[in-house]
Protein backbone atom coordinates (compact mmCIF):
# COMPACT_ATOMS: atom_id res chain seq x y z
CA UNK A 1 0.00 0.00 0.00
CA UNK A 2 1.22 3.37 -1.16
CA UNK A 3 1.86 6.35 1.42
CA UNK A 4 -1.34 8.50 -0.07
CA UNK A 5 -3.33 5.09 0.31
CA UNK A 6 -2.36 4.26 3.56
CA UNK A 7 -3.28 7.75 5.03
CA UNK A 8 -6.85 7.65 3.57
CA UNK A 9 -7.28 4.62 4.71
CA UNK A 10 -6.66 5.61 8.18
CA UNK A 11 -8.60 8.86 7.73
CA UNK A 12 -11.42 6.42 7.29
CA UNK A 13 -11.46 5.06 9.82
CA UNK A 14 -11.55 8.27 12.25
CA UNK A 15 -14.96 8.10 14.25
CA UNK A 16 -17.31 10.65 14.34
CA UNK A 17 -16.44 13.40 17.21
CA UNK A 18 -12.61 12.56 17.07
CA UNK A 19 -9.97 14.46 15.09
CA UNK A 20 -6.29 13.62 14.26
CA UNK A 21 -3.43 15.52 13.40
CA UNK A 22 -0.98 15.72 10.05
CA UNK A 23 1.98 14.37 12.29
CA UNK A 24 -0.11 11.63 13.70
CA UNK A 25 -1.34 10.22 10.59
CA UNK A 26 1.99 10.66 9.22
CA UNK A 27 3.41 8.63 12.42
CA UNK A 28 1.18 6.03 12.15
CA UNK A 29 1.79 5.46 8.24
CA UNK A 30 5.06 4.79 9.77
CA UNK A 31 6.48 8.33 8.22
CA UNK A 32 6.98 10.71 11.53
CA UNK A 33 8.70 13.80 10.04
CA UNK A 34 5.76 13.25 6.72
CA UNK A 35 3.34 15.83 8.13
CA UNK A 36 3.26 17.97 5.16
CA UNK A 37 3.23 15.20 2.87
CA UNK A 38 0.04 13.77 4.53
CA UNK A 39 -1.40 17.44 4.34
CA UNK A 40 -0.90 17.35 0.29
CA UNK A 41 -3.04 13.87 0.42
CA UNK A 42 -5.41 15.76 2.23
CA UNK A 43 -5.39 18.39 -0.17
CA UNK A 44 -6.82 15.91 -2.64
CA UNK A 45 -9.05 13.37 -0.42
CA UNK A 46 -12.30 13.48 -1.78
CA UNK A 47 -14.97 10.66 -0.13
CA UNK A 48 -13.08 10.35 3.18
CA UNK A 49 -13.97 12.52 6.33
CA UNK A 50 -11.18 15.34 5.50
CA UNK A 51 -12.94 17.81 8.28
CA UNK A 52 -10.92 15.26 11.13
CA UNK A 53 -7.73 16.28 10.49
CA UNK A 54 -6.22 19.43 11.94
CA UNK A 55 -2.88 21.12 12.49
CA UNK A 56 -0.38 19.92 15.65
CA UNK A 57 -2.11 22.69 17.46
CA UNK A 58 -5.57 21.75 17.27
CA UNK A 59 -6.87 24.32 14.51
CA UNK A 60 -7.97 24.51 11.14
CA UNK A 61 -4.99 24.78 8.78
CA UNK A 62 -5.39 28.02 6.17
CA UNK A 63 -7.03 27.30 3.06
CA UNK A 64 -6.53 29.87 -0.35
CA UNK A 65 -10.48 29.37 0.02
CA UNK A 66 -11.74 30.68 3.37
CA UNK A 67 -15.21 28.47 3.24
CA UNK A 68 -13.33 25.24 3.16
CA UNK A 69 -12.34 26.29 6.88
CA UNK A 70 -15.37 27.06 7.52
CA UNK A 71 -17.00 24.31 6.02
CA UNK A 72 -14.22 22.33 8.48
CA UNK A 73 -15.29 23.99 11.36
CA UNK A 74 -19.39 23.44 11.34
CA UNK A 75 -18.82 20.03 10.29
CA UNK A 76 -16.58 19.16 13.34
CA UNK A 77 -19.38 21.02 15.99
CA UNK A 78 -21.85 19.07 14.26
CA UNK A 79 -20.22 15.96 15.43
CA UNK A 80 -19.65 17.39 19.32
CA UNK A 81 -16.21 18.51 18.96
CA UNK A 82 -15.21 21.12 20.88
CA UNK A 83 -13.57 24.43 20.35
CA UNK A 84 -11.41 26.53 23.24
CA UNK A 85 -9.62 29.61 21.60
CA UNK A 86 -10.63 28.98 18.04
CA UNK A 87 -8.65 25.67 18.50
CA UNK A 88 -10.10 21.71 18.96
CA UNK A 89 -9.47 20.77 22.60
CA UNK A 90 -6.97 17.80 21.45
CA UNK A 91 -7.01 16.21 24.86
CA UNK A 92 -10.45 15.28 24.89
CA UNK A 93 -10.80 14.73 21.10
CA UNK A 94 -7.89 13.38 19.82
CA UNK A 95 -8.06 9.66 17.89
CA UNK A 96 -5.86 7.47 19.56
CA UNK A 97 -5.05 5.75 16.31
CA UNK A 98 -7.31 2.61 17.16
CA UNK A 99 -4.56 1.37 19.69
CA UNK A 100 -5.56 -0.52 22.83
CA UNK A 101 -4.31 1.30 26.38
CA UNK A 102 -1.76 -0.39 28.22
CA UNK A 103 -4.09 -1.99 30.65
CA UNK A 104 -6.26 -3.54 28.23
CA UNK A 105 -3.30 -4.68 26.66
CA UNK A 106 -2.07 -6.24 29.66
CA UNK A 107 -5.36 -7.97 30.82
CA UNK A 108 -5.58 -9.35 27.07
CA UNK A 109 -2.37 -10.66 27.46
CA UNK A 110 -2.48 -12.04 31.06
CA UNK A 111 0.41 -9.84 31.68
CA UNK A 112 -0.05 -7.46 35.15
CA UNK A 113 2.43 -4.54 35.49
CA UNK A 114 5.04 -6.52 34.08
CA UNK A 115 7.95 -4.50 32.89
CA UNK A 116 7.92 -6.20 29.14
CA UNK A 117 4.50 -5.20 28.85
CA UNK A 118 5.08 -1.32 29.11
CA UNK A 119 5.88 0.50 26.04
CA UNK A 120 5.69 4.56 25.57
CA UNK A 121 2.71 5.67 23.80
CA UNK A 122 2.90 6.78 20.43
CA UNK A 123 1.81 10.69 20.95
CA UNK A 124 0.83 12.42 24.26
CA UNK A 125 -2.70 13.31 25.04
Amino acid sequence: MNFDAAVLALVARIPRGRVATYGQLAALVGKPRSARAVGQVMSRADGVPWHRVVNSQGGISHRSRMTGMVTQRIRLEQEGVVFRRGRVVLSRFRWNGGAVGRRAAARASGRRGSPAGRRAPLFRE
